[in-house]
């Protein structure tokens, strides 16, 4: 029998130094989402790159996370800190790597420059990969368990803030008809922003390690981690959920600058939307994530998500127009859902797996889910490219290549949506008093307020 929400009460106080961790996540919003976003998918087309070369971009960075599993080794004799702070850093010297390419158009031609970037983006893409699987273990030691839910949704908040600003900036340097040294200009920006975000990074307080295991040379019973019932299943949506929207983004992106005749500038502008509807997720959920559990959430996300793509279907067959208004609306409610997602997710992650072995679960997790999440692009990208210009009309849709694309994704993720309703959550509660919640009790407590009183 499912649970009621827990009677809401107020919070703790934050432990030092996680508002640190959350201004750098403002700072590494502003950073990672020139180079790694529709910035650089941008300047990828414009040195005339393919689909399969786009998803390759876009399924690059979580492809490197397998690098984790040989990384977690050495994260207990090396430190959770210091392990980041290294990668990080050095990630931050290919971004400004990344910005000198597009200053060499007058001597390199369009392919050698696709292949430098590529480059510098395995370059960024690799220490990344193997830096970041001190990070979640890391958070989950900081943040007590009865605040993970408002640790995770005010780190949602300050990503997607981050990213809102650095693509509005996008968009007004970029303009219509960008050249190349106005990329060069934000990939720039990104490595400065990338800078500073060290400066806060380098605030949060480390986690102890104990001698004992810091030179604790035991096997990892990889075998027996996959095992363990409900980190399985949170492993199976979790790698469901990847292919389904890997890639998303990207192919959107390129559906708008191919299909509807928008300009670089426009498409950033529209794209900017997504994450003014990441940040609203914290108003939307606020404390209720710790109250209500992940399970609820995701239900309602993803069954969101199906209307967002009945949506994109109908535009890509031409049962609708592109009208600007109704492509605001799906990037909105696009960067709302997929952030509930992955805030409750993180939750549900920081729930389940033991405190025994965390680091070595962190990075089966990490490296699932994101090689999943690298794969799906590229296999995306590889069948719009195979699809190629032919079209065909059934059923009032005009089937092109982008109106095959996103039935697909919409039969996966119904296929995450199942997988959603196995996971294992004793204390979560219902969806219906989550409805009921946003729907009914929270317009209510908003009316009271303001309601004359004598």
């Amino acid at each position: 029998m499912k649970n009621d929400p827990l009677p809401a009460h107020a919070s703790p106080a934050l432990p030092p130094g996680l508002r640190d961790a959350w201004r750098f996540s403002a700072f590494n919003g502003l950073s990672f989402q020139i180079v790694l976003g529709s910035p650089m998918i941008l300047y990828a087309k414009s040195l005339n790159a393919n689909a399969t070369v786009l998803g390759i971009i876009a399924g690059m960075m979580p492809l490197m996370v397998i690098c984790q599993i040989p990384a977690a080794q050495y994260i207990n004799r090396v430190g959770y800190k210091r392990f980041v702070l290294a990668g990080w850093g050095t990630r931050t010297l290919f971004t400004f790597g990344m910005a000198l390419v597009p200053l060499a158009t007058g001597f390199l031609d369009v392919t050698t420059q696709l292949v430098l970037l590529l480059a510098m983006l395995f370059g960024f893409n690799l220490v990344r990969g193997i830096s970041s699987c001190a990070w979640l273990p890391w958070i989950t030691h900081l943040v007590p368990e009865n605040i993970r839910g408002r640790y995770v949704s005010g780190d949602a908040a300050m990503a997607n803030l981050g990213s809102f600003l650095t693509v509005v900036i996008s968009a007004l340097s970029l303009g219509a008809s960008p050249k190349p040294w106005q990329f060069a200009v934000i990939f720039t920006f990104s490595a400065v922003m990338g800078a500073i975000s060290l400066y806060y990074l380098n605030r949060v307080p480390d986690v102890a390690i104990t001698p004992e295991i810091r030179s604790s040379s035991e096997p990892v019973p990889w075998g027996e981690i996959l095992k363990h019932p409900p980190f399985r299943k949170l492993l199976k949506f979790a790698i469901v959920w990847a292919l389904a929207y890997g890639g998303f983004s990207t192919f959107t992106v390129a559906f708008l600058k191919t299909e509807t005749g928008m300009t670089e500038g426009q498409i950033l502008l529209v794209t900017s939307v997504s994450f003014v509807g990441g940040l609203s997720s914290l108003w939307l959920l606020g404390h209720r994530l710790d109250h209500v559990g992940s399970k609820p959430i995701l239900g309602l996300s993803l069954g969101a998500w199906l209307l967002i793509l009945l949506g994109w279907i109908a535009l890509a067959g031409g049962a609708v127009p592109a009208h600007l208004p109704l492509i605001l609306s799906l990037q909105f409610f696009m960067g709302l859902f997929t952030a509930l997602v992955g805030m409750a997710t993180s939750r549900l992650a920081m729930a389940t797996i033991p405190a025994m072995g965390r680091n070595h679960f962190f990075v089966l997790y990490s490296v699932f889910a994101s090689v999943a999440l690298g794969l799906a692009p590229v296999g995306w990208g590889l069948i719009i490219d195979l699809m190629g210009s032919q079209q065909g009309k059934f059923g009032g849709l005009v089937w092109n290549h982008y109106t095959i694309f996103y039935t697909l994704v919409f039969i996966v993720f119904v296929l995450a949506l199942i997988r959603a309703r196995k996971l294992d959550e004793p204390k979560a509660a219902s969806l219906e008093s989550l409805l009921t919640d946003i729907m009914i009790e929270s317009p209510q407590r908003l009316w009271l307020r303001f309601w004359p009183r004598d």
